[in-house]
């Protein structure tokens, strides 16, 4: 069984992540495993917050090169989530 540490691995601080907080929608990388439902209870558990949609997309990693050498970054998987307008906010986004 997944407890909501194994299903969310880190948020996505950028600047779209700090306007979309204001409309109260987070942005979380997840595991790659994990589906909609899991991702809810998660964040539920976690921040202790009601959660009102979830939407889930992958990222596909990007070419980069070093001199003559190339690869690839990782690929992973990112949830938007949108809690209810009468939840409490995500501390966590409040300081940044």
């Amino acid at each position: 069984m997944k407890t909501g540490y194994d299903v969310i691995e880190r948020p996505i601080i950028t600047e779209l992540s700090m306007d979309l907080a204001e409309d109260k929608k987070y942005l979380f990388k997840v595991n790659a495993n994990c589906n909609k439902t899991e991702v809810r209870k998660a964040v539920e558990e976690i921040f202790g917050v009601d959660v009102k949609k979830v939407n889930i997309m992958n990222v596909n990693g990007k070419k980069k090169r070093m001199g003559r050498t190339q690869g690839m970054t990782s690929s992973y998987k990112k949830a938007i989530v949108t809690l209810t307008e009468d939840s409490k906010e995500i501390e966590l986004f409040q300081g940044l």
